[in-house]
């Protein structure tokens, strides 16, 4: 009999992951009898890449883009005695609190299992502090897994202040450590959520907190609810490598990026996802050329396809999640200026205009002028929300890319 973890939405078991033998890498995915009855075949109820079937289905790529990547999955594997390539053994360990609203687990969620451990000022700063030796700070009663490079921490806060969550109890924040290489990070990222929060493409809350000398980007997770009495609730979502069934994190963790040589998925896939399962798609549509305008006015070419998310608001429906890792690569001159996704066939971000990010829209195919109207309004709104950004250095550019952007010339003028 082969090796099965159940996999849980909403408290109703809707799937398992197999794996034949213990040494066995694939993974595939077989829907329940309850799924079955309650939804209609093809509905993306895990994920687009994982339509609901009778048959079950290689689930590899999406499941293996719920664990980190580099050193904090080889710290993960360590812990767990594992492989990095043991994605079932991994999730087995890791995998009641993850990104969505799916629990990955051999028996039902557990609500009396959970459990906090306060943190105070000093503590947390000793955790922040560790997270080079200690990514997504482990512990034995750590349950949970976040895809990504960047050292991060998971964390509850309620009315008293900030946790760690145990046994798998929903996170509700995302703490990310600045790269030492890139000072200033932390608060240029802050600054552009600000600045799509202005453009209507954000709604979480985020600060900067310096903790043992490292600032610190707290971010509220888009993915969770939090009651009137504190319960914390999980929302679905998947970015766009698991919507197409892509590891993102192959070839180095160069998949990810459409402009790498066999490189993954691009703007036109991620429309045709809309198109098929939004509710409404001209409007599904029209935020994603805001998103695309918005990426190109900050100036961020590391806007790949785990950095484009989408949320199952039901069974049946997507649209755009709220953008985040929204980071202007272009204040390091030492970085790429190429996209990490296609824009109208191209890729350098300096020399993009308003007149690529519309034609880009109209070969999905969307309306040429809504496409344009939606840009415009975008590139207008982060124009004035960035003038008065606290970041002199930041607001110049990104001023100026939008004003380029908007008198029709390529937006690093």
């Amino acid at each position: 009999m082969p090796d099965r973890l159940q996999v849980w939405l909403d408290d109703l078991h809707v799937a398992d992951i197999e794996r034949r033998r213990r040494n066995d890498v694939r993974l595939r995915l077989r829907y329940t009898d309850e799924a079955l009855e309650r939804w209609p075949r093809n509905t993306p109820l895990v994920s687009c890449s994982l339509p609901l079937s009778d048959r079950p289905a290689h689930a590899l790529a999406f499941f293996t883009g719920l664990l980190p990547e580099g050193a904090a999955l080889a710290a993960l594997a360590a812990r767990a005695r594992t492989s990095v390539i043991d994605t079932f053994g991994l999730l087995d360990r890791y995998g009641r609190d993850i990104a969505g609203a799916l629990v990955v687990s051999r028996d039902a969620p557990d609500e009396g299992r959970f459990d906090l451990e306060r943190y105070d000022d000093a503590g947390l700063a000793e955790e922040v502090g560790g997270l080079d030796e200690n990514p997504l700070g482990i512990h034995d009663d750590s349950e949970l897994s976040l895809a990504g490079l960047q050292n991060k921490l998971l964390l509850v806060k309620d009315g008293t202040g900030w946790a760690r969550p145990l046994h798998g109890r929903p996170s509700t924040h995302i703490l990310k450590a600045e790269d030492r290489r890139y000072p200033g990070l932390a608060q240029a990222e802050a600054d552009c959520l600000e600045l799509a929060r202005a453009a209507g493409l954000t709604f979480v809350d985020s600060h900067v907190h310096v903790f043992a000398g490292v600032p610190c980007l707290i971010t509220e997770r888009y993915d969770r609810t939090v009651a009137a009495n504190g319960a914390v609730g999980r929302v679905h979502q998947e970015d766009l490598c698991q919507a197409v069934g892509v590891d993102g994190a192959s070839n180095r963790g160069r998949t990810k990026y459409q402009r790498r040589a066999g490189g993954g998925p691009g703007l036109r896939e991620a429309a045709l996802l809309l198109d098929t399962y939004a509710e409404d798609t001209a409007e599904a549509l029209g935020r994603l050329v805001s998103a695309v305008a918005f990426t190109v006015a900050i100036g961020n070419a590391d806007a790949h396809a785990k950095n484009l998310s989408l949320l199952h608001d039901t069974a049946t429906t997507i649209r755009l999640a709220p953008l985040y890792d929204t980071v202007p690569t272009v204040l390091w001159p030492n970085l790429t200026d190429e996209a990490a996704m296609s824009i109208n066939g191209r890729f350098p971000l300096g020399q993009l205009t308003l007149a690529d990010i519309t034609d880009e829209a109209a070969s999905w195919p969307f309306d040429h002028d809504a496409a344009e109207r939606a840009a415009r309004e975008t590139i207008e709104r982060v124009r004035t929300a960035a003038a008065g950004l606290g970041s002199e250095r930041l607001a110049s550019i990104v001023v100026s890319r939008c004003e380029a952007l908007l008198a029709g010339r390529p937006a690093g003028g």
